[in-house]
């Protein structure tokens, strides 16, 4: 059973009270227990929102394939909702702690990017808990509604989110297809982008790994009944004929897009692929090494946990006390998603490799459906997000972020842009540009007009 509409309207009444007792010269930050913003924030004595009441599943309907949520739901939950009917969500983030209202604020992505967008482009209605302290119902179209994907929080929190939902089949087959140079690469993205299809057979979602120059494989993948000859009505329906693989036990699933070149998972398994072993950053915890990984509880081989503990170890500096005893050159953290032009991509890859070396890398088109004012990707134009996760020994001028600051620099060059959930280094008159500073000064005005809330730019760079 979902959330009731009283049981939501009392999670908005705390979340003002809360709102309330936040002093006026303190930032009003989120109260959650879980985060997967990189970039460090000032330290706060103020009390956070409490959103404890909105973090459920309001209403699922699986004849209009729409739900209604609320802003703190995390796709984990929204999933579990919607797959027993055969849908899901257009696009669902990789890692399961991801909420609804932080992949429309804070902009998500996924292998279905380059059929639907991203995630705010498949939601229909919204409210909006704004600097104000109103909670406005808006829609696409409306200027709070097209500003507020890429706000982090500038313009206020989403409490509850009406998304579309897609039909899928309980299992996803995949094909892992190698290419050996960023032509192939470029040539391949542009075909299924356009045709939704490789070799025949329907492509659903795709993305990709570049693990070292000219050792690049895309992951075509297909939604499927398991090859049985009448598909089920529910994902839960009915089993496979061929075995499918379980990348939450003892192998993990990006040495599988090397090694293997199909292979078959259920749908929820397919959504939370990236998830067990935080892509490949779960090997820096050893929990890739078989010994660990056999007494490494299950239920702890996801992103949330690993996050936590890179945590303690920047609040411990355990990593850096190591790499002093060991006489290894300072590190630098280098953590971001960008969005390069698919034409630039092979340009953008060869200087990576030369002036980073960071290996491997997470591929994933996108395609924008219609402009958005304060991440403006230009629509129908095919993107490809680069995302790289890990730290790079960079020696003493490792404090004042080189590489980060270069990528930031290559990536204006190239045209692209890049995501805010981690550090920005932007000097305020380029952010304003890139970020559509200008209209989005407007909306605060309107919704948040004594500034309670942080501007963009605060947030994202000045870490308030």
């Amino acid at each position: 059973m979902g959330v009731t509409l009283a049981a939501h309207s009392e999670g908005i009444a705390r979340l003002r009270e809360s709102y309330a007792r936040v002093p006026r010269d303190q930032p009003v930050r989120l109260a959650k227990r879980t985060s997967n913003l990189f970039r460090p924030r000032s330290a706060s004595r103020a009390p956070g929102l409490d959103v404890t009441g909105l973090t459920g599943v309001l209403h699922v309907d699986p004849v209009k394939r729409i739900a209604e949520v609320q802003g703190m739901c995390t796709y984990e939950h929204l999933v579990d909702a919607t797959l027993p009917h055969g849908l899901m969500p257009l696009v669902v983030p990789q890692l399961r702690t991801i909420t609804l209202g932080g992949a429309v604020s804070g902009l998500g992505i996924e292998s279905t990017s380059f059929r639907h967008g991203l995630p705010h482009e498949s939601v229909l209605e919204m409210d909006v808990f704004t600097g104000a302290g109103d909670v406005l119902t808006t829609y696409p179209g409306d200027d709070l509604f097209d500003a507020f994907p890429n706000s982090y929080g500038c313009l206020g929190y989403a409490t509850r989110l009406l998304i579309a939902l897609e039909e899928v089949q309980p299992y996803v087959a995949l094909r892992h297809v190698a290419f050996a140079d960023h032509a192939a690469l470029e040539s391949a993205v542009r075909e299924v982008v356009a045709t939704r299809a490789w070799a025949g057979e329907r492509v659903d979602a795709m993305d990709g790994v570049v693990f070292a120059p000219g050792d690049i494989r895309l992951t075509f993948a297909r939604w499927t009944d398991g090859g049985l000859d009448t598909p089920p009505r529910s994902p839960a329906a009915t089993r496979p004929a061929a075995p499918t693989s379980d990348y939450t036990g003892q192998q993990v699933y990006y040495r599988s897009v090397h090694d293997r070149d199909t292979d078959l998972l259920t749908v929820h398994d397919y959504l939370w692929r990236w998830d067990t072993d935080w892509f490949w950053c779960s090997a820096a915890f050893g929990a890739q090494h078989p010994v660990v990984r056999r007494l490494w509880p299950r239920r702890w081989r996801r992103s949330d946990v690993y996050h936590r503990l890179l945590g303690l170890d920047h609040r411990l500096h355990i990593a850096d006390r190591l790499d002093r005893r060991a006489g290894r050159p300072q590190r630098e953290r280098v953590v971001q998603d960008v969005e390069v032009p698919v034409e630039r991509l092979g340009e953008f890859l060869d200087w990576f490799d030369r002036e980073v070396g960071m290996r491997p890398v997470w591929l994933c088109p996108v395609v924008a459906t219609r402009p958005w004012p304060t991440y403006p990707l230009e629509p129908g134009r095919v993107y490809v997000n680069v995302g790289f996760w890990g730290t790079v020994h960079v020696g003493p001028e490792a404090a004042d972020s080189p590489r980060n600051r270069a990528i930031e620099q290559r990536v204006l060059e190239l045209g692209g842009h890049k995501s805010l959930y981690s550090e920005a280094f932007y000097d305020p008159e380029t952010f304003e540009r890139l970020y559509g500073g200008d209209h989005l000064a407007k909306v605060k005005a309107q919704h948040d007009p004594d500034g309670r809330l942080p501007t963009l730019y605060e947030k994202a760079v000045t870490r308030r």
